[in-house]
């Protein structure tokens, strides 16, 4: 499809604005940005009254394998019958046709990631997703696009009470430890011809690679400290998700070389490790220039406030520029995806939002969402 969007103004995600604008669109990909005509064999879209930003991006969710509307049916992002269960894969419980996708559609989310809950220690592989289509195989971007594990209260709670390990924090990072000890066994007994495979064990060897990243759910700030000291144990990549406590030790991450995930901060204290839960995070995070996303955890907070999140933080002190890259372009570099999405950029997949208003404006909304060039 080729299509030309004439009088484009807003932002590109990379901090350029545009006024004025035309950009062309062939075979889902931008291919001319700024150009001074519209060819021949267009079909021409007057942008004029909107404003015009990238597709929006949360890199923490449970789209499709928490379902909404369905109760204890649509649950199928916690495979609780073990502790550590490297084995398994979001993709494989993904209902595209949740109701959710619809709503980060019409609230102009176009890219997420779905991985498991945090349940267990190890909670299995994730993936990315454009939010449109009826075939989880054709919405993917970058499967896997990680491993989940999780460390504090949750793994606790549902290994804990039901008396198997882990019932401790020190629990916790010995099941991790052990788990990549055996994989390093692993990956050098298959590597000669000494083992058969394990599935479990081939999903953290991807890590141990360097593949994919370990993602893991830590709140405290002491459980942040313990991720990166298995950072340094193991060699790997991982990103921080949720990292509530990171204001608390924010020189002390900047040291590690990772990217971290902050939110749902919409939600009340309702948990110990949510006691010192505020935007000051981002604000901490900044000051030492980690790389920072903003996420809703869907459905803990529902997508379409995405952007509600967006313009809290800014509210609360975050420069805009920064907080709508924690929504896009540094969002697609913490999935490992920004050579695709992300940002408006030629050779890059045409997907962007047009909006009523400048959607830092809350009283604005997204009138049109394009994936791949097509209107979703």
């Amino acid at each position: 499809m080729y299509e030309g969007h004439n009088n484009v103004s807003g932002v590109d995600g990379t901090g350029k604005t545009f006024s004025g604008t035309t950009i062309l669109i062939k075979d889902g990909k931008f291919t001319s940005i700024g150009t001074s005509s519209i060819p021949d064999g267009y079909e021409i879209i007057d942008a004029s009254g909107t404003y015009f930003t990238p597709g929006l991006i949360d890199v923490h969710t449970h789209l499709g394998v928490h379902e909404e509307g369905i109760g204890k049916e649509g649950h199928d992002f916690n495979e609780t019958s073990a502790a550590a269960t490297p084995q398994v894969r979001a993709i494989d419980g993904i209902n595209p046709l949740d109701r959710g996708f619809e709503d980060a559609r019409r609230s102009g989310v176009t890219t997420v990631q779905v991985m498991p809950g945090s349940a267990n220690v190890i909670g299995g592989e994730m993936c990315v997703l454009k939010t449109t289509g009826t075939i989880v195989d054709e919405m993917v971007i970058r499967n896997p696009s990680g491993l989940k594990a999780a460390t504090g209260e949750n793994p606790k709670r549902f290994h804990g009470d039901k008396g198997r390990m882990p019932t401790t924090r020190m629990g916790i990072a010995a099941i991790l430890r052990e788990k990549f000890i055996e994989a390093q066994t692993y990956k050098e007994d298959r590597e000669a011809g000494k083992a058969t495979r394990n599935l479990g064990l081939e999903h953290i060897v991807k890590v141990l690679n360097k593949e994919i990243p370990l993602r893991v759910h830590a709140h405290r700030a002491d459980d942040i400290v313990t991720v990166l000291r298995l950072k340094k144990e193991f060699e790997i990549d991982l990103t921080i998700e949720h990292c509530t406590e990171g204001h608390q030790i924010a020189p002390f991450i900047a040291k590690h070389d990772i990217r971290v995930s902050v939110g749902p901060t919409m939600t009340p204290r309702s948990k110990i490790e949510l006691a010192d839960k505020g935007w000051n995070t981002l604000l901490a995070l900044a000051e030492e220039s980690v790389p920072f996303s903003i996420t809703t955890d869907h459905p803990v907070i529902a997508i379409e406030h995405l952007m509600t999140s967006a313009i809290l933080a800014v509210k609360y002190g975050l420069p805009e520029e920064e907080a709508l890259k924690a929504i896009t372009l540094n969002a697609a570099k913490h999935l490992g995806v920004d050579d695709r999405v992300g940002s408006v950029e030629v050779g890059k997949d045409a997907i962007f939002v047009l909006w009523t208003g400048n959607p830092f404006d809350l009283r604005n909304k997204a009138v049109q969402t394009y994936i791949n060039g097509e209107l979703v």
